[in-house]
């Protein structure tokens, strides 16, 4: 084993004597160790961004679409070393790391395309003849210091959504990485500083909860980019004072397969969205509900794709899930599990778990009020109920705290836009699954599962503000 792996305090590399050991969730094995930032380090890289951002707010655009587009470029180059890391660090399938990486260079282009679109407007404003000879100027402006503070689940794009829009704008960014996902943030501000940023510019704190906060409460701290747990992240919008918050939360996704929909695909869909990456994905299907007439013809293609997955070591090209990203996480999932099948669930499938490998799961005979529904299970789990009418079954879906998105199957036009005016999430998905994301849309949802928008351009909007310039022609 090396040695423990620095952090990064505004270009400069430290080290310390709390350790944070990195493990291969499939079998617990130790695959790396990183360097834990202390109290004095978040301090100086929150110095050092102020600093920096007196740079990188000044840096033309040609400039910042260089450094974007060198930084794709140095990823491309070390794609597979990036994805083995991803797949040692969280478990993910080596497919589907490898997937990410390449998202992650798609996410840094089209924030460097954003980059050279960050528009203003001339404004009118001899309306009236008391402001006769007066023109309003709007552009856009970076806000400061960024902090970003990303999950396990994917580690390296979802860095990326935060700091290629940051560099887009000009902003300083501090990346506190997942605890149990530290390396691939740390390779991601290497490559950053190698492409250019300025390195004062640029911090990845591998820290403690109780450190990450404090960096939330800190006033210096211009826009707080959160992506993890609901509990958590209105937890640290509290605590973030009037700085801007973004968080991209979780949710119970859920998906609906009409009379006219095409079973085969529908099925093969749910079942990638529902236990895809251990179903650890914000968006997985969770809940599904199929109407009642082809009820029983798309459970049991549903079924017949859930057997077929294979479960195992992630390294293995042919596994198709790997494990949870601990034993903890797989364990809350079987008791919420067994809770509902004690009070009269239906198990069809899976409900079984060795260590941190979790059987792919499907429920039928479920209630609203259960976990496996009322919850966010982040697991490989999936419940499936029939439905008479589309009206009420656009209240099911409604019915949740939750309001991420929402996946439709459907080929009557009336019913896409009908759900389209009533689901109350932040995006519909038509003819697929609720986990379809492209990185350049706008993503985010609504209720308990988040507050702004990401995608490069929208980011970027949230990471800049207007000012205004009033222009006085006299004569």
């Amino acid at each position: 084993m090396t040695d423990p792996r620095p952090f990064l305090v505004g270009g400069e590399w430290r080290t310390s004597e709390k350790i944070l050991d990195v493990r291969f969730p499939y079998d617990n094995s130790l695959v790396g160790a990183v360097c834990l930032a202390g109290p004095t380090d978040l301090e100086d890289a929150v110095r050092a961004a102020q600093h920096g951002f007196g740079r990188t707010r000044k840096l033309p655009t040609h400039e910042r679409i260089r450094v974007l587009k060198r930084l794709a470029a140095l990823i491309e180059g070390r794609k597979d070393e990036i994805a083995e890391t991803i797949v040692l660090e969280s478990g993910k399938t080596a497919v589907l790391a490898r997937a990410e990486v390449e998202r992650a260079v798609e996410t840094l282009l089209l924030s460097a395309e954003e980059a050279g679109r960050i528009c203003g407007e001339v404004i009118p404003l001899d309306l009236t003849p008391a402001t006769a000879g007066r023109t309003g100027y709007l552009r856009r402006v970076p806000l400061g210091t960024v902090l970003a503070i990303t999950p396990f689940n994917f580690p390296f794009n979802l860095a990326c959504h935060k700091i290629g829009p940051a560099v887009a704008a000009g902003n300083a960014v501090i990346l506190k990485p997942s605890s149990k996902t530290p390396l691939s943030g740390l390779v991601l501000g290497e490559l950053l500083i190698e492409a250019g940023y300025p390195e004062e510019a640029v911090s990845v704190v591998p820290c403690t909860t109780g450190l990450a906060e404090w960096m939330v409460r800190d006033g210096r701290i211009a826009y707080l980019s959160f992506t993890g747990s609901p509990a958590v992240g209105w937890h640290l919008r509290e605590i973030a004072g009037r700085k801007r918050v973004g968080l991209e939360l979780g949710g119970n996704a859920a998906v609906v397969v009409d009379e006219d929909a095409d079973l085969t695909y529908a099925a093969e869909r749910i079942v990638q969205g529902g236990f895809s990456g251990a179903g650890q994905v914000c968006i997985s299907v969770q809940r599904v509900f199929l109407h009642r007439s082809v009820f029983r013809a798309c459970l049991e293609m549903v079924l017949e794709r859930t057997g077929a997955l294979r479960a195992g070591d992630p390294k293995d090209p042919a596994v198709d899930v790997g494990p949870m990203i601990s034993e903890q996480a797989a364990a809350a999932a079987e008791e919420k599990i067994l809770e509902a099948v004690s009070d009269g669930a239906t198990l069809l499938a899976g409900g079984t778990r060795a260590g941190t490998l979790f059987a792919p799961t499907v429920l039928t005979d479920t209630l609203p009020t259960m976990r496996v529904n009322a919850t966010e299970m982040f697991a490989p789990v999936i419940t499936v109920t029939p439905f008479d009418d589309f009206e009420a079954v656009l209240a099911m879906v409604n019915d949740s705290p939750f309001g991420l998105q929402t996946g439709v199957f459907t080929n009557r036009l009336d019913c896409t836009f009908h759900a389209f005016d009533e689901c109350e999430v932040g995006a519909l998905i038509v003819n697929d699954i609720p986990t379809f994301r492209a990185d350049a849309m706008p993503y985010g949802g609504v209720k308990a599962s988040g507050l702004g928008r990401e995608g490069p351009r929208y980011a970027i909007e949230e990471m800049t503000e207007p000012r205004l310039m009033v222009l006085h022609r006299r004569g």
